[in-house]
This record gives C-alpha cells, structure tokens and sequence, in this order.
C-alpha cells in the first residue's frame, strides 16, 4: 500500500467522523441561524483543522509499507487525534446553546459555558436547573420589584452578568411574552440593506406560513452576532430566528 492511499483511507475515516459531527452541531446543538451566531463555525473550523487534516498528513509523512514501528507510529497517530476531537467536543459542548432568554425588550441566547453552577442550582423549576442537550430551552427571565435586589442585578448586568444568566429569575415564556410584544416592532421597522436580507426574511416568512402583518420582531443577542427573533403578532410566541442584524443600518 502506498501512502496515499493509507493517507486517503485514513481521510475517509475521518471525513466521516467530521460529518457526523456536523450533523450533531447543525441538527441537534446549533440548529440555524444560531450556527453562526454563537460561534460555532470558528469552533468547526478548530475540530476539521485537527481532526481531517492533521491526521491523515501525519499518516502521509510516516507511512512505509514495511517500515518498522509502522504500527507504533500510526497508533500514536490515532492517539493524538483522537485525544484532539474529544478536547474539541468538549469545547464544543461546553459552549453550546442552552437557554434562549426573552428579558425585558429582548432575547439572548446562553451557552452552558454563560453559566455558573451555583447560579444553575438556584433556577425555580426543574428545567431551569439542568442544561439542555437538544438545542436551547426558550424561557422567560422576570426583573423583581423596585428595590435592592433590582439594583444589584442591573449593577451586575453593567459588569457583564445580567439577569439572563441568572436562571434564578428565570420564569416560564409564557409570563413575558406579552411584555415583550410591547416593545416588538413591525416587520416595516427592520431595516433590509441587501437582498440577501430581503430573501432571508422571505424565506423565514414562508417557512413559517405568516404574512409580513402577522409578525414582528425583537433582537436576539448572541455571542458572535445579532439577529432578529420573530414573534406571532397576537400571542408573542416565537417563530424563529432570521439571520439580520438589527441595529445595523
């Protein structure tokens, strides 16, 4: 066998590796357009760097039909990339969408990295307490009254921490959709600079079956980008994420 071809065999093995690793990120753990707003893209770029190239280059260099210690090297090869894709995963999972958060005029989205343990054990209900690991849970996060406590998250929120990754104030949707359909804008209100956008928001409307009337939005924040959440013009509940950018003219 020459090197090429063990080369090529191990880039199959790989390959195959890499696309069911996809599938988990595109189908399961950043379902579109979340993808690329919670910086998953950068992270696959990590996983394919390491685990379709490296490997099977390696393979390449080392690779003698006949060679002794052929074996011992292509094992420690093996090792090596394997060791890599589990480190990577675990980047992975530890960054993963767990909450999408509607507080006051928005939602965000929180990766279970966003999450301090003793802050996940004080949620109120059950689902609030564990991370999902099919996609993010919509929930909604509710201010308490006037006073210190207030005053304490909102001085949080200045340092970076603010009340949506706080799952103690973390409430079900249905208690501030209606909320924040006060502060939802009409699709009019979005501002559409390409038609690239003009045919994301297209598609979105009739991947949801709505009339343009029949929706409006609010900002949805994320780690690496912002988006537009759609909203069912009546009841507040979510339609899905629209890949534009609000507050960019």
């Amino acid at each position: 066998m020459s090197r090429w071809k063990a080369a090529g065999i191990h880039l199959s093995i790989s390959v195959a590796i890499g696309l069911i690793v996809g599938a988990l990120l595109l189908g399961v753990w950043y379902p579109p357009p979340l993808f690329h707003a919670a910086g998953a893209d950068t992270l696959v770029l990590l996983l394919v760097s390491v685990d379709i190239v490296l490997g099977p280059l390696l393979t390449c260099v080392v690779f003698k039909q006949g060679k002794k210690g052929l074996k011992f090297d292509l094992a420690l090869i093996a090792i090596v990339q394997t060791a890599a894709l589990v480190y990577g995963m675990s980047v992975v999972l530890r960054s993963r969408p767990v909450f999408l958060v509607a507080a006051v005029d928005r939602f965000s989205l929180v990766s279970a990295s966003d999450l301090a343990p003793q802050d996940i054990a004080a949620g109120q209900k059950p689902e609030f307490r564990s991370l999902s690991w099919f996609g993010p849970r919509t929930v909604g996060a509710l201010l308490p009254p006037e006073g210190r406590e207030r005053t304490k998250i909102m001085l949080s929120g200045i340092g970076g921490k603010d009340i949506d990754r706080m799952p103690k104030y973390y409430v079900d949707y249905s208690q501030v959709a209606q909320g924040l359909l006060q502060d939802a804008k009409p699709l009019d209100d979005l501002s559409i600079n390409t038609p690239e956008q003009r045919e994301e928001l297209d598609r979105a409307l009739t991947k949801i079956g709505r009339a343009a009337d029949q929706v409006v939005w609010v900002p949805l924040t994320a780690r690496k980008a912002n988006l537009v959440m759609l909203l069912d013009h009546d009841s507040g509940d979510p339609l899905g994420a629209v890949a534009i950018n609000p507050w960019k003219k």
